[in-house]
């Protein structure tokens, strides 16, 4: 298995694509924007996309996903809440068609022959997901590199946000690396220690 991280959009937000190495396929986890870079990436690199997956329904998170859609025909998958946010065009969540399918806290996917495991990290947006494959974890914009997300748009919440990083990430293995939403690659034993946000 190999991640290669795509920034897009003015947002720079990343963009993944977790490929198995042996069948060439792909899971797409928030294509944000900038449909055509990722699709010259996926092309250029010959995989096959088999399902994209959300973290939460920010603009900047899901712009690409039609595009990518009607390209290589897959589905994709958000969060239920998020869902309900992007049908009431709140302020700035995307917008995309109804979901093919829901992710849920504590779920366990495989795509590809990749495992993935959901865990409910709410407080950037009420309904987001990180994802646990093997020992990464694609954090979204709950947690980044000696910082954490935002919390003053609509359905942010602080608390509930230190809560479910404390709660539900803190609890991993200090050598998990984590792939944020935007900026660099970072590891759950290096926030634990140097992470302000989270003293």
């Amino acid at each position: 298995m190999n991640i290669a991280r795509i920034p897009v959009g003015s947002n720079l937000e990343n963009c993944y694509i977790v490929v198995n190495d042996e069948t060439n396929e792909g899971i797409i986890i928030d294509p944000g924007a900038d449909s055509e870079k990722i699709i010259d990436f996926i092309d250029s690199k010959n995989i096959k996309p088999v399902v994209i997956l959300i973290t939460h329904g920010h603009f900047d998170h899901v712009g690409a996903v039609v595009d990518i859609m009607d390209k290589y025909g897959v589905e994709f998958y958000i969060n239920e809440i998020e869902e309900e946010l992007i049908l009431k065009n709140t302020y700035v969540f995307g917008n995309l068609p109804k979901a093919n399918h829901y992710l849920e806290d504590d779920q366990e996917l495989e795509f590809a022959g990749i495992k993935i495991k959901c865990i409910h990290t709410p407080g950037h947006t009420p309904g987001g997901i990180s994802f646990l494959i093997g020992d990464i974890l694609i954090s979204g914009d709950t947690l980044f590199q000696q910082s954490i997300g935002r919390t003053d748009f609509t359905g942010g919440d602080f608390a509930t946000l230190i809560n479910s990083i404390t709660e539900k990430l803190l609890v991993l293995d200090d050598s998990v690396r984590v792939l944020p939403g935007h900026g660099d690659t970072t590891t759950i034993g290096f926030e634990r220690s140097n992470n302000p946000f989270l003293e």
